[in-house]
């Protein structure tokens, strides 16, 4: 199995990791990324781009990356802080007058970016119609009370996280989060990172493959009704592609989730532009809660717009000053601020391994074994 691209001699064991998971079939296509302060070290992709193993994964492929996209809304956010324009302690109805309602007058922003606003799905049930639906979603969680006392705990914010913070980075930006993304982020770091596809790039997308076998049963010590689901072949469609749905319907690979992502880990600095100042970058480490998540029924410690490293975490680094997410199936992003590294794996084989996905971890132990001691 052929592996593509460029990988310096120091990180050469994240090569034979990535080419062994191809060779093993663990992989069906994937691509991953190594910054070292802002800079590629390693920028790999391989392997197949459809689940028939006829269309080789190319350089240009993106796919779906789902809840990675909550980073890049999360970076739209700090965007929005570093200006000035922003404040993460301030409620959410000073941007969004509508929001105030139904027990949320003293939800912050913060608790927004943390997964800690009491408002982990909708009431009702949601479709995808729905969820392309900006208004209706949007309006839905302005009128909806709180689950649990706000600031408290987690509870993963699966679609709504998107939508929350997007509504006031619209009410604040007068723009989509996709618009917003496109042009203060995306361009100004030249990454081919989408939110809302347009259609001239559906050629190079590789269509996410379903998880093989049933999904695990749900953890018992989770209740949280689920109002949105969303199933891979949902995503194969172009009213999928083109929805600005900013939780989870991003669209790019290994290498331009690192050359944003890189920002985080190198202090707001990148070889080209500074995008955010240290101090704003710093605020991603903040801790939110920590705690047994309330919808993911798994220990996790929030910081702002990311998991933060910890004894009891799913990712483990060796760092303490580390920021991660996932992405349903299996992709990754690690922002150490220590090392000023950052990992990105993307693939399109998805799995129901969630956080504890081992392609993502080996790469992950690869790339820190390469480091000076």
């Amino acid at each position: 199995m052929d592996v593509q691209g460029s990988c310096s001699d120091q990180f050469s064991a994240v090569r034979e990791v990535f080419a062994d998971s191809l060779r093993s079939g663990a992989d069906v296509g994937a691509s991953v990324a190594v910054y070292l302060d802002g800079e590629p070290v390693v920028d790999l992709w391989g392997g197949y781009a459809d689940p028939a193993r006829t269309q080789p994964w190319q350089r240009d492929t993106i796919t779906n990356v789902w809840s990675i996209t909550k980073t890049m809304t999360a970076l739209c956010a700090l965007l929005l802080i570093d200006r000035g324009e922003l404040d993460l302690c301030t409620p959410v109805a000073k941007y969004w007058p509508e929001f105030g309602s139904a027990g949320k007058e003293h939800i912050e922003v913060r608790h927004l970016l943390s997964h800690t606003a009491g408002l982990p799905d909708w009431d009702q049930p949601m479709t995808l119609d729905d969820l392309c639906d900006w208004e209706k979603a949007t309006t839905l969680l302005g009128r909806q009370a709180p689950r649990w006392l706000p600031g408290t705990a987690s509870g993963y914010h699966r679609f709504t996280h998107g939508f929350l913070i997007g509504e006031v980075i619209r009410r604040i930006s007068q723009q989509t989060t996709g618009a917003f993304f496109a042009e203060q982020i995306a361009a100004r770091l030249n990454a081919d990172f989408h939110i809302g596809l347009p259609a001239e790039d559906d050629h190079r997308v590789s269509e996410v493959i379903p998880a093989p076998g049933p999904a695990p049963a749900a953890n018992p010590r989770v209740s949280i009704p689920v109002g949105a689901y969303v199933t891979p072949q949902d995503t194969w469609t172009a009213q999928w592609h083109r929805a600005e749905i900013p939780a989870a319907a991003g669209y790019g690979n290994a290498r331009s989730v690192a050359a944003i992502q890189s920002v985080v880990a190198s202090g707001g600095q990148t070889p080209s532009t500074r995008l955010l100042s240290e101090a704003t970058c710093r605020t991603v480490f903040d801790e939110q809660s920590h705690g047994v998540d309330l919808v993911l029924g798994i220990p996790l410690r929030f910081g702002i717009g990311y998991a933060l490293s910890a004894d009891d975490a799913p990712v483990s680094t060796p760092n303490p000053n580390t920021a991660y997410w996932g992405g349903r199936g299996g992709s990754l992003i690690i922002n150490d601020h220590a090392a000023r590294m950052t990992i990105t794996y993307v693939m399109n084989q998805m799995t129901h391994l969630g956080l504890t996905d081992p392609r993502g971890h080996k790469l992950i132990q690869a790339a820190y074994k390469a480091l000076p001691h």
